[in-house]
């Protein structure tokens, strides 16, 4: 459980954009609605909901999902050696972060909700619902008034995600995030990279993967930001295209899939390779070209 209270009324993380989803989820939040964002990975779902929960000015207690997290870690647990000298009482109860953020008036943040077993799901529910819980041995727990449920979600087609229960999706109101503009992405890579012809190509080269036919699942921004920095340690020794070329065979492999073809004679890491050097060769060309071509004129 990490918990984190907010010490002023602006957002901890700065965002680029998403003004509109900003105000989407604010308006949710003043009435006392829980949030979930759906979004492929690297569009900035978590960054978002942090922002946006440090904003609120109270306590946040985040959940990472995870199929080994169990109930009682998220409603909380007697302690053994408290229950033999005080028996089962409000001191030997250990507070987990659903039952911490109920009475404190804070916000759940639970990041990758449909990743929690069922299990851990119907805890919830009754929170969310009829803002209490029941704890054995202990009793009723009652929500404060303020008290919010913020979460993230990837698609369903993503590995390792769970079914969400109808009746857990109709107590959230849903903000949906897709990839940002290019602008807006390379304003997000521009943060730690000066160089602008640099930014434009490792932008160019992550946006050429979400539409390429032989990609089934392409790269976020964040792939944008690791081909960049890594081009620009690497130039120490290499020249910038080869520097280039070589982030972009460092970021790619792990962040993007292939379709499969099956008369394809390449091996998949054979074919993974000369796919992304075709793609850096693109975007390296289109961002170097385009700054020759501007500096001419």
């Amino acid at each position: 459980m990490k918990k984190k209270r907010a010490s002023s009324s602006q957002p901890v993380v700065e965002l680029v954009g998403r003004s509109e989803e900003q105000a989407l989820i604010s308006a949710c939040i003043r009435t006392r609605r829980n949030v979930l964002i759906e979004g492929p990975v690297g569009v900035g779902k978590t960054h978002l909901a942090l922002a946006l929960c440090e904003s609120l000015g109270r306590p946040v207690f985040r959940v990472d999902g995870d199929g080994r997290y169990s109930e009682q870690k998220l409603s909380g647990w007697f302690d053994p050696p408290l229950v033999l000298r005080k028996g089962y009482s409000l001191a030997s109860f250990v507070s987990g972060p659903l039952v911490e953020a109920m009475k404190s008036g804070g916000v759940l943040f639970i990041n990758e909700l449909n990743r929690l077993p069922e299990g851990v799901q119907n805890v919830l529910l009754p929170a969310i619902d009829e803002r209490k819980i029941m704890v054995p041995k202990l009793g009723v727990v009652h929500a404060h008034p303020d008290f919010t449920v913020i979460a993230t979600q990837n698609p369903k087609e993503f590995v390792a995600t769970s079914h969400l229960s109808e009746a857990i999706l109709d107590r959230f109101e849903l903000v949906v995030l897709d990839y940002q503009s290019e602008s807006e992405e390379q304003a997000i890579v521009a943060r730690t990279v000066s160089k602008t012809d640099l930014v434009k190509a490792a932008v160019r080269l992550v946006r050429f993967t979400r539409s390429h036919e032989r990609i089934k699942r392409g790269a976020s921004v964040r792939a944008a930001q690791a081909v960049a920095e890594l081009s620009q340690a690497l130039a120490e020794t290499l020249t910038p295209r080869e520097a280039f070329f070589r982030a972009a065979l460092l970021a790619l492999p792990t962040r993007i899939e292939l379709e499969r073809d099956v008369d394809s004679e390449a091996s998949p890491p054979e074919e993974l390779k000369k796919l992304v050097q075709e793609l850096a060769q693109e975007a390296w060309s289109g961002a170097f070209e385009q700054g020759i071509e501007k500096k001419k004129s």
